[in-house]
C-alpha cells in the first residue's frame, strides 16, 4: 500500500501486537516531530532554577543589578530563588533581612509571583518565585531598550556619506596664463572668441610679421 500511494511506511509501535505503522511522508514526519520537540523545550525553561542571593546591608546599585538579573530570568520562563544570608551578628537584626527580601519580592511583581511567603531556614531567608503568564507578564525592559536603540534615527546629516569628499578633476588641456602685452605692442587676436564676426575665408596679410616702430 505505502508503493502504490507514494509514501513511506514508518513503525508507529514495534512493541504492540500487532505492530503499529503509518502510512506517511518519512521527511514531513520527521519535521512535525521536530516541530514538537521544539515546541515541549519551550516549557522545560520553568523547571530551571537561578539562585539570587542578597545581604542585609547590600548597596542599592548591588540591589538593582541583582533585580535585573531576576526579571530576566524570569522573562526567560525560569523561576527564581531569593536568598539572604545572614553573618555574625546580623542574626539580632533579622527585620533588615525581611525588609530586603520583600522589597526585592515586590519589584518582581510584574514578572513573577512568590509560591509561599518568605521563610527564615537557619542563618536565611528563602523564597521561590515563577513566571507569570505570558498574557499577565511585563515585558523584559532590556529587550525593549534594545529595541529603541536599533530603531533609534542616525545623528549623521542627511545626504552625508563615509567617503572621502567628492572632487572634480580637469583632464583637459592647461590654459595658458594670461600675459600682460608690452607698451606699444599690436594686440593679435589668439582664439575664436577674440576674431571678428565677419572676416574672409583667406586673408593674405596672415603670414606678415608686423613690426611696429619704437
Amino acid at each position: 500500500m505505502a508503493r502504490q500511494h507514494g509514501v513511506d511506511l514508518v513503525e508507529i509501535a514495534p512493541n504492540a501486537a500487532p505492530p503499529v505503522c503509518r502510512l506517511v511522508d518519512f521527511g514531513k514526519f520527521r519535521y512535525e516531530q521536530a516541530k514538537k520537540e521544539k515546541e515541549a523545550k519551550k516549557h522545560q525553561h520553568a523547571n530551571k532554577v537561578k539562585e539570587i542571593q542578597l545581604s542585609p546591608t547590600i548597596d542599592p546599585h548591588d540591589f538593582v543589578v541583582k533585580l535585573n538579573h531576576a526579571i530576566e530570568f524570569l522573562c526567560d520562563e525560569m523561576k527564581v530563588k531569593v536568598t539572604l544570608r545572614f553573618r555574625g551578628r546580623e542574626m539580632a537584626h533579622k527585620e533588615f533581612g525581611f525588609q530586603q527580601v520583600e522589597k526585592f519580592v515586590k519589584d518582581l511583581t510584574p514578572y513573577g509571583h512568590p509560591d509561599a511567603p518568605p521563610k527564615l531556614i537557619g542563618r536565611g531567608i528563602n523564597v521561590m518565585l515563577s513566571p507569570l503568564p505570558r498574557n499577565k507578564r511585563a515585558k523584559n525592559p532590556k529587550q525593549d531598550e534594545n529595541a529603541a536603540q536599533r530603531n533609534a534615527p542616525s545623528l549623521r546629516p542627511q545626504g552625508a556619506n563615509n567617503g572621502p569628499p567628492h572632487t572634480t578633476t580637469n583632464t583637459g588641456p592647461a590654459q595658458p596664463a594670461s600675459v600682460k602685452p608690452k607698451e606699444g605692442a599690436r594686440h593679435v587676436p589668439t582664439n575664436a572668441a577674440e576674431q571678428p564676426a565677419e572676416s574672409f575665408g583667406h586673408n593674405p596679410f596672415a603670414q606678415l610679421d608686423i613690426k611696429v616702430g619704437q
